[in-house]
């Protein structure tokens, strides 16, 4: 399992700026995921070669009536349960409040959660002296660091790498595929789940503290054998308050990074939302399969081309990654849902899938003398030769200007490429390396 490390803390203490400083991205919002509030963010993080997603998990809800007891006590709870280790972050110019008090004692009764404790905001020596007001927390070594420059991040990292646990897989599906179910609440992931398996299941619901039960379910029927991956727990409630909708986006990335392919259900009646982009962006960024399948379809009026038509405005949504399976289907009344399995293993197949060297070259050199990418200053790139990483939908191009390639280039070597060979909801990686 992936592992998920979570930043916590009261607003204005830095945290966003300590993600974007381990991420390395200079945007405020990274991804706007499933409906979460705008100061939350996901990225990617990667220190001494361990990679790990990382999530801020925001402020104080605006709206709530009791903020101190309810939504914020709730979202710092699931970041406990959900994550693999926690920063929590204080500010070391205003010292140990009342929240942090609350914090620290949610976190010491977790039992054994691994977390560390930053002092943000040390630029100097003698606050760097602060410091040491946090150890009445009872959590430990204070890590003190400044996001906004820099300082101190490298040993916070050093420690952070050394108390997440080794990335490890279940010995009975390190050989099977993995497909996932993901998709906003209530676009009918849970029956998709149940009908498959011809059974209903006890899906998690998403509360606080929640005892987390197996997502994973083994499928055995009509010779296909693989797991699948539900995040149908969260179920539209009376009342959908922000926890439940943060709990989703932290199954929804343990989810994604957990499969291989990924089918984003979508509501026929409401069309592909921000929601919706924001999961595919995710899939696209962790490099998995994708097939997407509008569910509902038995709602919707339709005229002579309406499914045509449907699918080119999802495809003008989803660009430039276009090609993708688009399926429409309707768990209700049970249509086209063996079409789900046989799309999506496919999708697999050919993630999986290895191109032989020669047949790539043979390809890819002609179509480059043809069609080479424009000269920059009076210089041509030659490409010498193509191959493709084993057992992953990435392909190399050694050439001897690699930082002259435009990505407009790129995009038409990868169509043409998805012209020439079935890539059909993989996402393709086309990398140009120097060779002389």
């Amino acid at each position: 399992m992936p592992n998920i490390v979570a930043i916590v803390g009261r607003p204005n203490v830095g945290k966003s700026t300590l993600f974007n400083r381990i991420t390395e991205t200079r945007q405020a919002i990274v991804d706007e995921v499933a409906g979460v509030t705008r100061d939350r963010h996901y990225g990617k993080g990667t220190w001494n070669g361990v990679e790990f997603s990382l999530i801020d998990t925001g402020g104080y809800i605006q709206g709530s009536d009791d903020v101190f007891e309810g939504e914020i006590r709730r979202q710092v709870q699931i970041a406990i349960d959900e994550s693999s280790a926690l920063l929590f972050v204080v500010d070391v110019n205003e010292g140990v409040t009342d929240y942090d008090k609350e914090v620290a004692k949610i976190i010491r009764k977790s039992k054994g959660k691994k977390v560390l404790l930053v002092a943000n905001k040390v630029d100097n020596h003698e606050r760097a002296a602060y410091a040491a007001d946090f150890y009445q927390l009872g959590l430990g070594e204070v890590y003190t660091v400044s996001a906004i420059n820099g300082s101190g991040t490298g040993d916070l990292l050093d420690a952070l790498v050394k108390i997440l646990p080794p990335e490890e897989k279940a010995l009975n599906d390190i050989e099977l595929p993995r497909i996932a179910i993901v998709g906003r609440p209530n676009v009918g992931k849970s029956s998709l789940t149940n009908a498959l398996l011809g059974e209903e299941r006890n899906i998690v619901t998403p509360i606080a503290g929640t005892t987390r039960d197996t997502i994973n379910s083994r499928y055995t029927k009509y010779g296909y054998d693989f797991w699948l991956i539900d995040t149908a727990g969260m179920r539209k409630k009376a009342k959908v308050h922000e926890d439940l909708e943060f709990y989703s986006v932290m199954r929804t990335i343990n989810a994604i990074e957990n499969c291989d392919v990924c089918c984003l259900m979508i509501d026929a009646t409401q069309g592909i939302e921000a929601q919706d982009l924001a999961i595919l962006s995710l899939v696209e960024k962790n490099r998995k399969g994708l097939v997407i399948l509008v569910n509902k379809w038995d709602l919707v009026e339709k005229e002579t081309n309406s499914a045509r038509d449907f699918e080119e405005k999802i495809k003008e949504r989803i660009a430039p990654f276009r090609d993708v399976p688009i399926l429409f289907v309707s768990v209700l009344e049970k249509q086209r849902l063996m079409k789900v399995v046989e799309t999506a293993m496919h999708v697999y197949e050919v993630m999986k899938r290895h191109i032989p060297t020669r047949k790539l070259n043979d390809f890819m050199l002609p179509l480059m003398e043809n069609f080479a990418p424009p000269a920059i200053k009076g210089k041509y790139v030659k490409v010498k030769y193509v191959t493709q990483l084993k057992h992953q939908p990435t392909i190399i191009l050694y050439c001897n200007l690699p930082q002259y390639i435009t990505e407009s280039y790129k995009r038409f070597l990868e169509n043409k490429l998805r012209e020439e060979f079935d890539f059909s909801g993989v996402p393709l990686v086309l990398s140009f390396r120097k060779k002389n």
